[in-house]
């Protein structure tokens, strides 16, 4: 039995599904909305390589070392975008949330923070995790701040860490939330989704 068992994980208008094959189109759609794989220090798939991108994830969920989730709409069924687990750690319940991105036109909506919330609450509270963690290059700093806003802890930085898709080699920002801290993250961000947005 994996750690990581296919659910679907729903709430706050959003529904997160086990990435398949048939999400193919639905993530070429989303990385469009703003050419998302032009950003350099991001994952997000070109149009082109998204079949491999798919067929990737789902070899790392076989060997249990990622498992990717496809984020829709809940109303619409529409792709939003995808988030996973990864560096799946079963002997010591720790997993990383990462591989996530989202169509520009949801961006700085409540949908980030609302996978989150999912992603957390079920890391926590059904996998039993002690740790949660969250890794982003050096210069993503919108993922850094992101992070931040969720109350994860900065652990510090691995230097010359991993290769970006344009060759060069980045620093990677690594952050951290434990079990006893997730009570008061969870009022914090269930307190920030229900205030009214403008």
């Amino acid at each position: 039995m994996a750690f990581v068992e296919p659910i679907t994980l729903t709430g706050r208008g959003i529904r997160l599904v086990p990435l398949a094959p048939e999400h193919e189109s639905g993530l070429q759609d989303a990385a469009a909305d703003g050419a998302l794989w032009n950003i350099r220090v991001t994952s997000v798939p070109e149009p082109q390589d998204t079949h491999k991108y798919i067929e990737d994830a789902l070899a790392m969920r076989e060997a249990g070392h990622r498992f990717a989730f496809c984020v829709l709409d809940d109303a619409s069924g529409r792709v939003l975008g995808s988030s996973s687990y990864h560096d799946i750690l079963p002997a010591v319940k720790r997993v990383e949330i990462g591989y996530t991105w989202y169509a520009k036109s949801v961006q700085r909506s409540h949908v980030n923070s609302a996978a989150k919330l999912l992603l957390m609450t079920h890391a926590f509270e059904t996998l039993g995790c002690h740790v949660v963690g969250w890794r982003t290059d050096n210069f993503n700093f919108a993922s850094q701040a992101a992070i931040e806003r969720l109350g994860a802890h900065k652990d510090g930085v691995i230097r010359g860490h991993a290769l970006r898709r344009d060759g060069t080699i980045r620093d990677t920002v690594m952050y951290s939330l434990r079990s006893g801290e997730w009570p008061e993250v969870k009022a914090q961000l269930l307190h920030s989704l229900n205030k009214p947005r403008p």
